[in-house]
């Protein structure tokens, strides 16, 4: 993976991202499953959503939305993980989601890879699996804007 090294600050690990996320954007817990951060190295973010019946749809599978957040926040964390805390303010602005197979109640794991990290924009492939299932649930690409290198992180 070549994810070109920016202007912004250094990498961070799992826990600094987790504790910019608690400082910042703790509203993203509110809803359907706990979001956990579980790695980050070299542009790629693991980040688990837990099993909640919030999340559960009529048919017994995991809703879209509940999908499209943890697809969103993973690629949120990836950015912040890369940029530090000038990523805060990135914003999505694109995001497209195919589902691939109908997952039962679980938790959901994500697999965010930075695919190019520019100026101004960031773009982002997620892999979503269901817990205990080797098959891919949903494929998502996203594009984020991200803020002026000499933007001052909130």
């Amino acid at each position: 993976m070549s994810v070109t090294r920016s202007v912004y600050q250094m990498r961070l690990g799992p826990a600094q991202v987790a504790a910019l996320v608690e400082a910042h954007f703790p509203q993203v817990h509110e809803g359907s499953g706990r979001l956990v951060i579980e790695a980050f190295q070299d542009g790629i973010a693991h980040v688990r959503m837990g099993q909640d019946p919030a999340m559960v749809r009529p048919g017994g599978t995991v809703s879209g939305p509940a999908m499209f957040k943890l697809a969103d926040f993973s690629v949120y964390v990836a950015i912040l993980g890369h940029l530090g805390e000038a990523g805060l303010q990135a914003v999505t602005t694109s995001m497209t989601m195919n589902f691939l197979s109908r997952p039962a109640p679980a938790d959901i794991i994500a697999r965010a890879r930075l695919i190019k990290v520019g100026r101004r924009l960031a773009v982002a492939d997620v892999e979503l699996y269901a817990d205990g299932r080797a098959d891919m649930v949903a494929h998502t690409t996203g594009t984020y804007a991200l803020p002026p290198a000499n933007l001052n992180a909130v």
